[in-house]
């Protein structure tokens, strides 16, 4: 089957927009904007955000960057979307990087077996494991603060211990490597990868058959708010503002808004969007 062409929804309008948030972080917008198209599965939105940053900077004023600015993008570009794995998924993690990968120049890219700006190649292979994984807990519990424990003891205890041993191979090897993400802007990642997934609560059909047995198949669908209230706050606890993520909550709506998502009644069966406000400070 081939591609499917998708209309563009990123317009210079948009793009102007995200760039010139007064209260988003310098050098925050372009791998924001790139998660929140990751979660949403538009890898071509992607390329086009990152070809827009090369020309016209990570800033709110059009100055094209030098080598070594376009190098560091390329690497925050990557990095972040790295990081969005965990919540959003592996697959659109690989379609938005081998996406952003043809846009990129040569020059920007870190190939295998060169330099690496994580260090992740020898945090696997060369570094204890016990020390990575302790790392780990430690930005855990700095972005879940006085729950943390409670938090980690829910997922130890949902059935199989097996999730809680992933959440902590995610965040020891992937969330907490801070050598091109500083810890905020490593919130900002997952509070822009949350936001497209939530789905609030709606009832659901009844089954079939005598009505003393009639009950909700499903009474509820479960959403992802709890989890992103988590995260707005985890980036407070990492050194980001309260306006700060506001600003990044703002945009990441702003987007799935232009992408055709929308606030959706209580009555209506299906459709792209949000059945609550999604969660805010």
């Amino acid at each position: 089957m081939p591609p499917v062409n998708l209309p563009a929804f990123v317009t210079p309008t948009l793009l102007s927009y995200i760039r010139g948030h007064p209260q988003l972080p310098h050098h925050s917008w372009y791998f924001i904007a790139g998660v929140t198209l990751s979660i949403l599965n538009r890898p071509d939105e992607i390329a086009n955000v990152f070809k827009h940053a090369l020309e016209t900077g990570s800033g709110r004023t059009d100055a094209k960057p030098e080598h070594d600015e376009q190098l560091q993008m390329a690497r925050k570009m990557r990095e972040a979307l790295v990081k969005a794995a965990p919540i959003g998924g592996l697959p659109k993690a690989i379609n938005a990087l081998f996406a952003l990968k043809t846009v990129t120049p040569p020059a920007l890219l870190d190939e295998p077996l060169a330099y690496s700006p994580t260090s992740r190649p020898v945090e696997v292979y060369d570094v204890p494991p016990s020390r990575i994984l302790h790392r780990g807990q430690t930005f855990f519990d700095k972005v879940y603060g006085k729950v943390s424990k409670r938090v980690m003891g829910q997922m130890d205890r949902s059935g199989t211990e097996d999730l809680g041993i992933t959440a902590r191979l995610m965040y020891g090897y992937i969330l907490s490597n801070t050598s091109v993400l500083t810890a905020a802007e490593s919130s900002f990642v997952l509070v822009a990868g949350l936001i497209p997934q939530d789905v609030s609560a709606r009832r659901l059909p009844t089954s079939n058959g005598p009505s003393s047995y009639r009950r909700p198949l499903l009474t509820y669908v479960k959403q992802v708010n709890p989890q992103l209230k988590g995260h707005l706050k985890g980036a407070l606890n990492n050194g980001a503002t309260v306006e700060e993520v506001k600003a990044v909550r703002e945009i990441v709506i702003r987007i799935c808004e232009a992408s055709g998502m929308m606030k959706l009644g209580e009555t209506v069966p299906g459709g792209w969007g949000w059945r609550g406000e999604v969660a805010n400070l």
